[in-house]
Formats: C-alpha cells, structure tokens, sequence
C-alpha cells in the first residue's frame, strides 16, 4: 500500500495523520501544559516517520505546541502541519480571514501553513463562500498552500469546487459505524478530484480490543470528550448489544491476521478510494502507539475479509444525514448532545424588517432586487412567499457549470428566507422549479429531492429562457406557518 497519496500539486499526505484534538481535552479546566516539554512528546512521531499532524484553533494550544516541534528539526519542511480556522457563525470580511491566518502563522510560528480547513455552522448564510473566496485570495498571496473544508456534506463540497474554490480535502467521521461517506460524498469526490481525511475511524478508542465483551460504559464513567461523542454514535447506530456483535467479528479478524481491533478498523477506512488518510489521535505524553500505526499501513484484507466486515455492519442503523450533520441539525451527535460547548447563538442570514403589524419582508442583497423593486421573501399573516430565486451572490453566480450546486445553492437561499421570517424548510408547500436548458431537468430535479425529501411540497418544473447569462435553474416557493 502506498505510504502517502497527493492531493494536490504542491501536498502530499500520508496514508496516516496524527491528530492533535486531545490537547483542548488535556486542557480542560484551566489545566495547564508545559508547552515546549509537550512538543518533545511529538518526536517519536516524527522520528518514526508519522510526520503530519492535524489541528485547529478551537484544540487548545495545539498550534503553539506543533510549531515548536516543527521549528526545531533542520529539515522541517518534510513535517507538515494542517490546521482548521472555526469561525463563529455571521459576516465574514476580508480583514476576518486574513486576521485568522495571521493567527493561525504566528502561533505555529510559520511563514506559510501547509492546509488550512475550513469549517461552517450554517450554510444558509452564504458567508461561508465569502470566507473560501477569501482564503483563495490569500493562497495566490502565499500565505497558504493548500485549502480544505471540514465537516462538509456532499452537496456544499459540490457548491465550492463548482465555484471555483481549489478544495483538495473534506475532513469528516468516517468509520466502520459512521458510513455517511459512502454515500454522495463519494460522487463529488471523484467527479472535482477532493480527497477524504477521515476522523473518528475508531470511535474514541471503542473500536478497540478494550471494549470487546465489556458492558455499555455509564455517561458519567466516560473520561474523554471523544468518548462522549462517539458513544452517541454506537447508540444511533442501534446500540452496545449491536456494536458488540462488530467487535466479535473484528475480534475474530484480528486474530487472522495477528494485529488488533483497532489497526483492522482503520485499515478497513483506507479500503475506501476517496480516503487519502485517518487521522488516530494521540494523547501527548502518554502511549503513542508507533508500532501499532505502523502495522496498519502493513496489514492486506482479502475480498472475505472484507465481506465478513460489510455483513456485520450491515446490521446496524445509519447515521442519521449527511457528513458533518452532527454539529447542524438536531440529534446532535457531539460530546455534550448540543452545541452549547460551541456556540452560543446562531444568528439568522437575514434581517427580517417589520413593514406591518401582518407584515414582514427580507432581503438577501443582490442587485436584481433593488433593480427591480422587490424583496427576497415576504410574510403576511402565517404565510411566507419566496420570489424566484437564482444562484446569485454578490456579483457571482455560484455553482458555475453545475446545475445540481447552483439548484442547493438556491435552495440555501430559499431557506434562509423562510427562516429570518420564523419558518423553516419543512413549512414549504410549494415550489416552481424553472430550468434555462432542458438537458439540466434531472440534475436540478434530484438536488430538489435531496432537500425536500419527506417534506414533498407540491411542485412545478418547467423550461424557461432565464434571465442573465449563466443561470441554470430559479426556484420560487410558498410556505406556510402551522
């Protein structure tokens, strides 16, 4: 199996990446970490070839600590570092990103970062396109060699590359219980060249021989922030009794092939063809595994090992929606069962003006509107009317040549409408659908089943000569508010 994959021209990763998340964990409650005594902790790494780490702002002083490491080797362009920038949910200007890059170089102590990935909380709000058009920017300035999101869904991965953003890779959970990857995702993968760096490959540590045969641990038994998420995930996936029964299989696999649970079932991960890497925390100063992480780049799955592992997870429940779903729509399947060790609001994409005491209308800024006299989306009384729609923002239209990113785009719009008026997706009754070239009738028309599926609204799709060069579909809707 090959060591380490390009992503891009100027990026290779390796097939395994160090995670560096449990630092925020280590210090939780104000604990405090020697900073440089910690970075000696990543030499065995680095000394054994895993010389690619992964980060964030949010994991603690995890930046400082792997800029240190970094900076003392003579040949520390071979250690790459990627790290992510979260941004609190609103506005994003220019100034914000180049002041979070800024950041992100100064603590690492870097002229360049290798990968910055970027993560949004709410895609109706097209500020997260504002953020990616900015960090292109600052990648033709120099200050960042490569792009990648994180937490992506499929049909948001599709809007970027489709509009022009030089995405290389979508960090997302991907694992032997969380299968979302299999499924869209793989579609935008292949069809704009991004590959998968996958977290969560084992679960917290519960796809492990240490949880073979052992009862469901207690919530208040559980030590680590990863363990409180991922026990989530083995509950939504249909339970511990369940989640056993894939532990016996590997067990018994495991034993084939001498190695263990969880070298299997990161291995298993890299049997998918849009997986560049997992990513296996390590928790500094404690043990790191080396032998083991070898050991999964060395292990060969036969076709019956392989089927013995799709048979049993065949039995569980998939996760609900889409990649990256957990930390946008309700169940949570975060440590907390929340957002609230996150953030504390989520503001609306649009500010809703108060014409009457029965009347309401948003504006979403494009210049069609002011042009043309009218608003985005009007509320009177308990019903919410949603002007024709394109994939307008600012001065571009999103999506490019894509039919399907432009029509989710649209729909983001739409939403975020209805939603700074009070609604919500599921309150839509009817949608007109209106397609420039007939030829782009299906693609447009299976985005629209994505988004509206189980709300099944009444609906009209035509073909329409659009007005303004470039546009391929323009939806309108109605909703109402029970």
């Amino acid at each position: 199996m090959k060591k380490s994959i390009a992503i891009c021209e100027t990026l290779a990763v390796p097939r395994l990446v160090i995670g560096l998340w449990q630092i925020a964990d280590m210090e939780r409650n104000n604990q405090q970490l020697d900073l440089n005594k910690t970075a000696t902790y990543m030499d065995s790494y680095v000394h054994a070839g895993f010389t690619t780490f992964d980060m964030a702002d949010h994991y603690g002083s995890s930046e400082i600590i792997a800029g240190i490491c970094k900076n003392k080797y003579p040949e520390k362009n071979s250690i790459r570092l990627f790290t992510k920038w979260v941004p609190k949910p609103g506005p994003i200007d220019k100034v914000m990103v180049r002041e979070a890059i800024e950041r992100a170089l100064k603590r690492m102590d870097q002229e360049c970062l290798d990968m910055i990935q970027f993560h949004a909380w709410l895609y109706a709000d097209p500020s997260w396109l504002d953020a990616l058009f900015y960090l292109k920017e600052l990648k033709e300035e120099g200050l960042v060699n490569a792009i990648g999101v994180t937490n992506f869904d499929a049909h948001h991965l599709r809007i970027a590359c489709a509009s022009g953003i030089p995405v290389v890779s979508n960090q997302i959970s991907h694992s032997l219980v969380d299968r979302r990857a299999l499924g869209s995702m793989q579609e935008v993968c292949d069809q704009y060249g991004v590959h998968l760096l996958t977290y969560g490959t084992l679960l917290g540590g519960f796809l492990s021989d240490r949880w073979l045969g052992v009862e469901a641990p207690k919530t208040e038994a559980l030590q680590t922030w990863s363990q409180m998420k991922y026990m989530r995930f083995i509950e939504a996936a249909g339970g511990w009794n369940l989640f056993q029964t894939v532990l016996e299989t590997l067990d018994a696999l495991a034993q084939k092939h001498q190695t263990s649970i969880a070298n299997l079932a990161s291995r298993y991960v890299l049997e998918n063809k849009n997986v560049a890497s997992v990513i296996i925390g390590a928790r500094l100063g404690e043990r790191a595994h080396i032998e083991d992480h070898k050991e999964v780049l060395n292990i060969s799955l036969e076709k019956s090992d392989v089927e013995a592992i799709e048979q049993v997870i065949s039995k569980l429940s998939p996760i609900p929606g889409n990649c990256g779903d957990e930390y946008r729509t309700p169940p949570f399947l975060t440590a907390s069962g929340d957002l609230s060790h996150h953030l504390e609001t989520i503001p609306e994409a649009f500010e809703a003006v108060q014409i009457s005491e029965t009347r309401a209308q948003v504006y979403s800024g494009t210049v069609w509107e002011s042009f043309a006299g009218y608003c985005r989306a009007v509320k009177k009384g308990n019903r919410i009317v949603v002007s024709g729609t394109t994939a307008t923002h600012g001065d571009k239209i999103i999506g490019g040549e894509d039919a399907a990113a432009q029509t989710h785009f649209v729909i983001d719009k739409i939403e975020a409408a209805i939603c700074s008026l009070g609604g919500s997706l599921t309150d839509v009754i009817r949608t007109r659908v209106f397609v420039d070239d007939i030829e782009d009738w299906e693609a447009v028309a299976r985005a629209h089943g994505v988004r509206f599926k189980n709300i099944d609204p009444a609906n009209t799709l035509v073909q329409a000569k659009l007005v303004g060069e470039g546009y391929k579909v323009e939806i309108e809707a109605e909703a109402v508010l029970d």
